[in-house]
C-alpha cells in the first residue's frame, strides 16, 4: 500500500463533477450535511430508501406512476424494489434523442479494425430502433420473449438490443468467436423467437466470415421464428451459394420510419440474460431486470464516472462481456457511445489510444493488459495524441498492476484519473471503484461503490480492516439478478452466492479494505494461494511478474498434494526472441522477494507456449490447477469457453510429461 495517493482530486474541475450536484440534493431532502465521499457512501448503506429514491428523483426517471415505496423486502437473495412502478430501459436510452441539442449529435460512432467509422445520431438512432421493433411485432414478438443475437461489437447490436427491451422482450447476446455449438448453448436455453446474425467479424487483421456458423447456429435453435441477416463484412457469396442468403435482411427491417413505441413493465421484469463463464459446464444465465439496471447504471455512469448528456464513452469490449451492457448504458446518461469490431492490440499498442482521441472521449475503458503493452512498448500516448477529452480511465477485468498507476499519470496525462473498478457479471455493476471526489492510491480501488455495503469478511463473517477477507455484500442492490435461467426454485442461485454466509452476498473475491477506506483486490477467493499457513493473491505476483519486460503474461498456481505438501509453480510466457534462462528466473524471483515477500517465490519457474482464458479474459488458474493435480481435460473446462483450449491441452500434457503435483514441491 502506498503512503500518498498518487491522484487527488482538482477543485477547479470543469464542469463540476454531477457526484457534487447529487450530495447537494441529498442533503437538501435528509438535511444533513454530508461533505464527504465517505459521509455519501455511509448513508447510501444505512438508509437504502433515502439513497435509491433521491438516485431515481435525480436522474428523473420515467415511470407511469411515483414510486410509493423503495424497497419492500429487503431480503437477499428476493428484494423487492420500487413496487407499483413500470418503466422500460429503451425509453430512458433513447430519452436524449428528445433533446434539441443533441438530436443531430452522434448516439453510437462503430469503428471497425480497418479504421472505417459509421456514426448514428440520435434521431437516427430513435428511428432505426423504431423499424426494428415494428418488424418484430408484425412477426409476432411479444412481452416476456426472448430475442437473440450473435454479433461483433457494432451498432447493429446495440439498435437490436433496444428494439427488444423497448417492446419488453428479453435480449441476450454472444459474440461470433464461439462455434455455433458454443453459442446454441448459451442461447438455446433461452428458446428464442428471433435470431439477429453478423456475417462475421474482424480481428487482429483477419477477417473471419460466419456465415456457415450462423446458418447452423439458426439450424440448433428450433424455437426461432425469424432470423436476420447483417452484412458487417460485405463478403461475397461463399461457394456457389450463400448459406444465409435467403435470410431477412438488416437493411430492409431498418430502414423503415415508426416511432419506436415503450412497453413500461414491472420493474422487476426482466431485461436481458447475461452468462457465467461456462468452463466447467453449460453456462449459468444470469437474469436482470429493467428497472435495476437502469437506476444502477444511472448511479455507476453519472455518479462514479461523471459521465453526463453530451459526453463521448468509449470503453474496449465485446458482446461476451458485461461490459458491453455497460457500453449499451451509456445512452441512458445521453452520452455518445463508441463501439469497435477489432483487436485491441492491432496493428499495435497505440490503437485504443488512437480511437480514443479520434472519437474525443472523455471517458476510456481498457483492461489492465492495454497499460502493461504500453509501457513495454514505451508509448506516450499524452504526448503522441490528442487525448485533451479524456478525464478518467476506467479499468476493469482484473487487478490493474501498481506499476501501472504512475505510467497513467506520466504518459497518459496528470489530471487524468485512472478508476481501476471491480464488479462482476452477476450484478452487471461495479462493487467497487472511483468517483472524481475520490483519491486514487497505486494498485487500490477507492473506494466501495454508492450504495454497495461491501465489506471484507473472515471465516467466521468479522469485518476485517488491513486483513484479506472474503468480499461480501451486506445489503440488497437493485441489479443483483433477479433469477438463474432455468432455476424454478432458486436453488441455483442461493448456492451461488448465499452458502457461505445465509443472507449476505458472497462474491469470491479475496479482498482488504485498508485503513484509509480503499480496496486491494487480491484475485478469486477460490484459487487463493495457502504458501506455510499464509494465504496469498494471485494478483500481487502478476503486479509484479507480469511489469517484467521479458514476460509477456503470467499464471500462478498453488497445488495441495496428499502427502500434505504444496507446490506453486509459476508458469510464463516470455516475450518475442527470449528465453527462460537462469540468470531470468533469479530475477524474477528476486523482484517478487523484494516487492512482494519471500512467500511470493514460486517453487518453480517454467516457460509456456500460452496461458488460457475465459472468453473474457479472465486466467483460468483453477482448471490449471486441476489439471496438474491429475484430474481429466474433459471434467475441468469446456472447450467453448475457453479463448485458447490449446493452452489447457498442454498442461495436460505438461501434467502426464513432467508429473503431477503429488510429485512436486515440499511439504508445508
Amino acid at each position: 500500500m502506498t503512503a500518498e495517493p498518487i491522484w487527488r482530486t482538482n477543485p477547479e474541475q470543469t464542469p463540476r463533477p454531477q457526484i457534487y450536484a447529487f450530495t447537494e440534493f441529498a442533503n437538501k431532502r435528509t438535511g444533513q450535511g454530508m461533505a464527504s465521499y465517505d459521509d455519501l457512501w455511509r448513508w447510501s448503506v444505512n438508509d437504502l430508501d433515502g439513497f435509491w429514491g433521491a438516485v431515481w428523483d435525480f436522474f428523473d426517471i420515467i415511470s407511469d406512476e411515483p414510486y410509493t415505496e423503495v424497497l419492500a423486502d429487503r431480503s437477499m437473495p428476493g428484494a423487492e424494489w420500487f413496487p407499483g412502478t413500470h418503466v422500460n430501459y429503451a425509453e430512458h436510452a433513447l430519452r436524449a434523442a428528445l433533446d434539441e441539442r443533441l438530436v443531430d449529435e452522434p448516439a453510437i460512432i462503430t469503428v471497425t479494425e480497418g479504421g472505417d467509422s459509421i456514426e448514428v445520431t440520435w434521431r437516427e438512432l430513435r428511428r432505426q430502433v423504431g423499424s426494428v421493433a415494428a418488424w418484430m411485432r408484425e412477426r409476432g414478438v411479444e412481452q416476456g420473449d426472448r430475442v437473440v443475437g450473435y454479433l461483433p461489437n457494432t451498432h447493429h447490436a446495440l439498435v437490436a438490443f433496444l428494439a427488444s427491451a423497448s417492446i419488453g422482450a428479453i435480449w441476450s447476446a454472444c459474440a461470433q468467436d464461439y462455434a455455433a455449438e458454443g453459442a446454441a448453448a448459451k442461447l438455446g436455453q433461452l428458446e428464442p423467437t428471433a435470431l439477429f446474425a453478423a456475417d462475421g467479424y474482424f480481428w487482429n487483421g483477419q477477417t473471419f466470415d460466419r456465415r456457415d456458423q450462423v446458418a447452423d447456429l439458426a439450424a440448433l435453435i428450433p424455437s426461432l421464428r425469424a432470423v436476420v441477416r447483417i452484412d458487417n463484412l460485405g463478403a461475397e457469396p461463399l461457394d456457389e451459394q450463400d448459406p444465409i442468403a435467403e435470410l431477412v435482411a438488416w437493411d430492409d427491417i431498418a430502414s423503415g420510419d415508426t416511432p419506436p413505441e415503450f412497453v413500461r413493465v414491472d420493474f422487476d421484469t426482466p431485461l436481458w440474460v447475461l452468462y457465467s463463464s461456462g468452463t466447467t459446464g453449460i453456462p449459468k444465465g444470469i437474469v436482470h431486470s429493467h428497472g435495476g439496471v437502469v437506476i444502477d447504471h444511472l448511479r455507476l455512469l453519472g455518479l462514479q464516472l461523471d459521465l453526463r448528456p453530451g459526453d463521448r464513452f468509449f470503453w474496449y469490449t465485446n458482446t461476451n462481456w458485461m461490459m458491453w451492457n455497460l457500453v449499451a448504458s451509456a445512452l441512458l446518461a445521453g452520452a455518445t457511445t463508441v463501439c469497435f469490431d477489432g483487436s485491441p492490440l492491432y496493428p499495435g499498442p497505440r490503437r485504443l489510444w488512437e480511437i480514443a482521441a479520434d472519437t474525443h472521449a472523455n471517458v476510456l475503458g481498457v483492461s489492465p493488459g492495454i497499460f502493461l503493452s504500453g509501457m513495454k512498448a514505451g508509448l506516450k500516448p499524452g504526448e503522441e495524441l490528442d487525448l485533451s477529452a479524456l478525464r478518467t480511465i476506467g479499468a476493469t477485468g482484473a487487478p490493474v498492476p501498481a506499476q501501472c498507476f504512475p505510467w497513467v499519470r506520466d504518459a497518459v496525462g496528470e489530471r487524468v484519473q485512472l478508476a481501476s473498478t471491480s464488479g462482476g457479471t452477476d450484478v452487471v455493476s461495479g462493487f467497487a471503484g472511483s468517483a472524481p471526489n475520490l483519491e486514487v492510491w497505486s494498485g487500490e480501488l477507492s473506494a466501495p461503490i454508492l450504495g454497495v455495503a461491501l465489506q471484507s469478511w473472515d471465516n467466521d463473517g468479522e469485518p476485517l480492516i488491513d486483513e484479506v477477507g472474503e468480499m461480501v455484500i451486506t445489503e440488497p442492490m437493485p441489479s443483483m439478478p433477479v433469477k438463474f435461467w432455468n432455476d424454478p426454485d432458486a436453488q441455483r442461485y442461493r448456492d451461488t452466492y448465499f452458502s457461505m454466509f445465509r443472507g449476505v452476498w458472497r462474491h469470491g473475491d479475496w479482498i482488504t479494505i485498508t485503513d484509509h477506506g480503499s480496496v486491494i483486490i487480491s484475485g478469486r477467493s477460490d484459487a487463493t494461494l495457502n504458501r506455510h499457513g499464509v494465504r496469498l493473491g494471485s494478483a500481487d505476483i502478476y503486479d509484479v511478474v507480469d511489469g517484467i519486460a521479458e514476460v509477456a503474461e503470467s499464471l500462478v498456481i498453488g497445488a495441495e498434494q496428499p502427502n500434505g505438501g504444496y507446490w506453486m509453480p509459476l508458469f510464463v510466457v516470455l516475450a518475442e526472441g527470449v528465453e527462460l534462462d537462469d540468470q531470468l528466473r533469479k530475477r524474477i524471483k528476486d523482484e517478487l522477494r523484494t516487492k512482494a515477500s519471500p512467500r511470493h517465490v514460486p517453487d518453480d519457474i517454467i516457460d509456456v507456449p500460452a496461458i488460457p482464458h475465459t472468453r473474457t479474459g479472465k486466467k483460468l488458474e483453477v482448471p490449471v490447477k486441476r489439471l496438474i493435480q491429475g484430474h481429466p481435460l474433459e471434467r475441468v473446462a469446456n472447450p467453448d469457453a475457453v479463448d485458447a483450449f490449446e493452452a489447457l491441452t498442454y498442461f495436460t500434457r505438461f501434467a502426464v510429461e513432467e508429473g503431477s503435483a503429488d510429485q512436486k514441491g515440499s511439504a508445508d
